[in-house]
């Protein structure tokens, strides 16, 4: 029987090669995973053309998974730099890498990120209309809107964000309530620009169905942006928000009768107080798709620590009910991160996601974290750092302060409780002087 995107063959009742490979990853009976991609409470980002992709489910009861965002820019444009942040971003596991390209022609990295690449791909087609098409904002069709997102599914894509949320409508709610930091998306405030420099509404929105068919084609995810996300904790939860995620929800049903998979993209920056009651709203309002966050960052007072304070949310966030969480640098707000900064986040949100998961009960979680406090307690030092989230930096933390006793560690050396206990109850002589 023949399909034309993971939804449709799901409704169909066929179960596809990536549904057994992520069910199979997930722990999860493949019958229970179809009938969650049926729903849209699940999706698979799997483009026709991306040939390498090793695919990942995102959505409800599967692990919490993290993207990793990196690309050039006209101040940072060396492509082999980025290329090595995606082939250590591939070592350490990310199952998302958005290419967020935004100077010159892209292509030639997109296409280079796409053939090595076992981890699903996402872009913002808007980031790249105005190097594909050679001009000024104002000055773009909304053909060549459409031309940019056709590329960009022909080139193997497996998830766009776009801001069709952002009408006419949530654009006079931005101007009627004003934010103390406006319009923070990129993307978003491109769309918004463009509007206004035309006096139109913005294309994504007023032909969506255009959008939904090349989407379709290719069986392209929609990540729904939300331009209107929160920059800053006192625009967190105001009417722009709100307003823009209801639009989301009533494109999430559209996209569904026609087959096309949807996420929808969240704030932001947010109290820690607010991060749970959001989270309640997407999956009510936008009808239990799958909920993709930047963070939330908790406060906005630590450039340079932002990792921390966007994977401090990031687990409340994914613990309440998101799925898939966008990693945070510690140069965010800053600069382009380096590859080191760009490691710091992947660990800093892989511990968010598995600290979610083990909340939610996801199979396996615990499991992890008891095998690790096993090997602690039998002083297992090899065991331990192959379990650790990074291997690299615990041999190295021990390698460089070695314990007059073997077994220990330079804090406690033969005062380690583990050792003690270990000892007495095996009756054996403790030894401490």
């Amino acid at each position: 029987m023949n399909y034309t995107t993971q939804m449709d063959a799901a409704r169909k009742g066929i179960i596809t090669r990536e549904m057994n490979i992520v069910a199979e990853k997930e722990k999860m009976e493949v019958e229970k995973l179809r009938e969650l991609i049926a729903e849209g409470k699940v999706v698979i980002p799997a483009n026709k053309n991306h040939k390498s992709l090793d695919p990942e489910g995102i959505g409800e009861g599967l692990r919490t998974k993290i993207n990793v965002n990196l690309g050039i820019s006209k101040d940072c444009c060396s492509i082999e730099k980025e290329l090595e942040k995606v082939r250590v971003a591939l070592e350490m596991k990310a199952e998302a890498i958005m290419d967020l390209s935004n100077y010159g022609k892209t292509e030639n990295m997109r296409k280079r990120v796409i053939d090595m690449s076992t981890a699903m791909l996402g872009t913002v087609p808007m980031y790249d209309a105005i190097g594909f098409c050679d001009k000024e904002l104002k000055d773009i069709t909304v053909d060549e809107f459409f031309d940019v997102v056709e590329k960009h599914g022909e080139d193997g894509v497996d998830f766009i964000t776009i801001h069709a949320g952002l009408n006419r409508e949530t654009a006079r709610a931005v101007k009627d309530n004003p934010r103390l930091t406006q319009i923070v998306s990129r993307g978003g405030s491109l769309l918004f620009a463009w509007m206004e420099l035309n006096n139109r509404e913005n294309p994504f929105y007023e032909y969506y169905d255009r959008l939904l068919d090349i989407c379709e084609k290719y069986d392209i995810t929609i990540s729904l942006g939300d331009a209107c996300r929160p920059g800053s904790l006192k625009d967190a939860t105001d009417p722009a928000q709100i307003k823009e995620l209801i639009t989301l929800g009533e494109l999430t049903k559209k996209a569904w009768e026609k087959n096309v998979q949807v996420m929808i993209e969240g704030p932001g920056h947010m109290a820690l107080n607010e991060i749970k009651a959001n989270m309640l709203l997407e999956k009510k309002l936008c009808h239990g798709a799958p909920f993709y966050v930047l963070g939330p960052l908790v406060t906005d007072v630590a450039p340079g620590y932002d990792h921390i304070t966007a994977a401090i949310g990031g687990t409340v966030a994914a613990s309440s009910g998101a799925d898939f969480l966008c990693y945070v640098t510690p140069a965010e707000h800053l600069r382009l991160p380096s590859l080191e900064d760009m490691k710091e986040g992947i660990v800093a949100f892989k511990i968010a996601a598995h600290a979610a998961d083990i909340a939610k009960g996801i199979k396996g979680a615990v499991e992890w974290d008891n095998a690790m406090s096993k090997a602690r307690a039998d002083l297992d030092w090899e065991t331990m750092f192959d379990l650790a989230i990074d291997s690299e930096k615990a041999r190295k933390y021990r390698t460089e302060s070695s314990p007059e006793d073997p077994e220990t560690c330079t804090m406690c050396g033969k005062m380690c409780s583990m050792r003690t206990m270990k000892k007495i109850l095996n009756n054996e002589d403790l030894n401490i002087k």
